[in-house]
């Protein structure tokens, strides 16, 4: 009955008509408003994320408790999860080849979101009672409309539906995940895998956010290449197949693909919206959990965070969700009936005669799904701490370290159902910000790309509302 609730729930929120045109409107419109942003600045982004600078390392004297690459890392732990290799999976399975089509399509706009969002995050950031840096949707939100009691329900809002998210898609549905593979893969009983993975993620967060951001620099980075490196070698081995699946994509976006075999079929409703939910479930933009993060960066300008920020959703789904999609359509396992993970894994395996793809799977939802408990463990305790004050990261933490242990050895299913009815709420209140920001978003990014174009001569304004 309650599985039910939150499907019937999800299924309006993420139909045709309120969160799929809101994101994708949102981020077009930000994009028009922007001049294209995400596009023109990649590659200045680009090194301004991954160039180590010594102006916001760990010496730096800027205020923020972690450095760019470190926010980065700690957002794409969060978000580069079980939903880049399940997420994508699925909306293969229901959707068809063209749900990949609106994946990207979601990503690119979604480039403007993450960037609009992360520059709030950084603008209107603040301090909590032990002076730690906190920031992100519950706090800008309230200064986004002009009416602040509006504002601050907004706010309180989010706060509200990112603590409960944090429990279903960043903890729960991980640990799960975690636990149905190696018990696949390898037999281990899920029991000592949630006990494992709750010692972990307890020992990690105990740091707080410096040691989230020590163990996702070091080990993202890994993970990515171990998954990409994967599935590169898999398209290599089938390169004369790959125009024929972009080809596929494309085509199959707007005209639907009919049901075959264990295959359910799709029209393009389905393939939209199935395209647009997985992903925002796997890169996250336009639902203000990545602000977070960046709120809690050293940088010299809002500016300069947003767009490092926005080239996590370049990496989560330009590069490791089109590889995933790309394995699994180019192997035609997409046509076996297989769902989830286990489609995935199917296709590794089919690209990788043997074990080998199997593994490569297995061990990438275990590093996948780790790296998404621990980000989002951040980003739910500095949403408990906007409602309830310090006294209460405490007690979230235990009880998100129970959650972790919970999910590893439970049936799932309304959990799931509810982490996309949770998603949704995030959004919505989020995305409303974005749009009634926008002009102050476009005002102060235009006039700090003006006296520093290439990002590299570090211009501080003298601009003490934002810090």
């Amino acid at each position: 009955m309650l599985q039910q609730t939150f499907e019937s729930i999800s299924s309006v929120l993420w139909g045709p008509f309120v969160l799929i045109p809101l994101l994708l409107g949102t981020g077009l419109y930000l994009t028009i408003r922007l001049g294209g942003l995400q596009f023109r600045m990649l590659v200045p982004a680009m090194k301004l994320a991954f160039v180590k600078r010594s102006d916001t390392g760990a010496g730096s004297d800027l205020e923020g408790d972690i450095s760019h690459y470190q926010a980065l890392t700690t957002a794409l732990a969060a978000t580069v999860g079980v939903g880049n290799i399940a997420g994508v999976a699925t909306a293969i399975h229901i959707g068809g080849p063209g749900a990949v089509f609106w994946m990207w399509v979601t990503g690119l706009v979604g480039m403007a979101s993450k960037y609009a969002e992360a520059f709030m995050g950084s603008r209107y950031r603040t301090k909590d009672a032990n002076g730690e840096i906190s920031g992100g949707p519950q706090y800008y939100l309230e200064h986004a409309p002009k009416n602040k009691t509006f504002g601050k329900v907004l706010a309180i809002s989010f706060a509200i539906f990112a603590t409960l998210a944090s429990f279903g898609i960043g903890n729960m549905t991980q640990s799960n995940a975690v636990a149905g593979q190696l018990q696949a893969s390898f037999g281990w009983d899920p029991t000592l895998v949630g006990l494992i993975m709750a010692i972990a993620v307890a020992a990690v967060l105990i740091g707080g956010i410096k040691s989230i951001g020590r163990v996702t620099a070091a080990f993202v980075p890994f993970m990515i290449v171990l998954y990409v490196g994967g599935a590169l070698v898999i398209l290599a081995l089938n390169a004369s197949a790959i125009p024929a699946a972009l080809a596929m994509i494309v085509k199959d976006a707007f005209t639907g693909t009919a049901a075959t075999g264990g295959f359910v079929g799709s029209v393009f409703l389905i393939a939209l919206q199935y395209g647009v939910a997985r992903g925002i479930f796997s890169n996250e933009s336009g639902m203000g959990s990545a602000a977070i993060a960046a709120a809690a960066a050293k940088t010299r300008h809002p500016v300069r965070q947003g767009l490092v920020s926005m080239t996590q959703t370049f990496i989560d789904t330009i590069i490791v969700v089109t590889m995933t999609a790309l394995v699994i359509v180019v192997t035609g396992a997409w046509e076996t009936g297989i769902d989830g993970a286990p489609l995935t894994a199917e296709a590794f395996s089919i690209g990788f005669p043997g074990t080998q793809g199997h593994f490569i799977v297995a061990v990438s939802v275990v590093f996948f799904a780790f790296s998404t408990v621990l980000g989002w463990a951040y980003y739910g305790e500095r949403s408990t701490e906007r409602l309830v004050g310090v006294k209460g990261v405490k007690i979230y933490r235990l009880l998100f370290t129970i959650g972790v242990f919970v999910g590893a050895v439970t049936e799932l299913k309304a959990v799931w159902a509810f982490s996309d009815m949770m998603n949704a709420l995030m959004a919505l209140p989020n995305l409303l910000g974005l749009l009634l920001a926008s002009g102050l978003i476009v005002r102060e990014t235009k006039a700090y790309l003006e006296k520093d174009p290439t990002l590299m001569e570090a211009v501080d304004f003298d601009d003490p509302n934002w810090k």
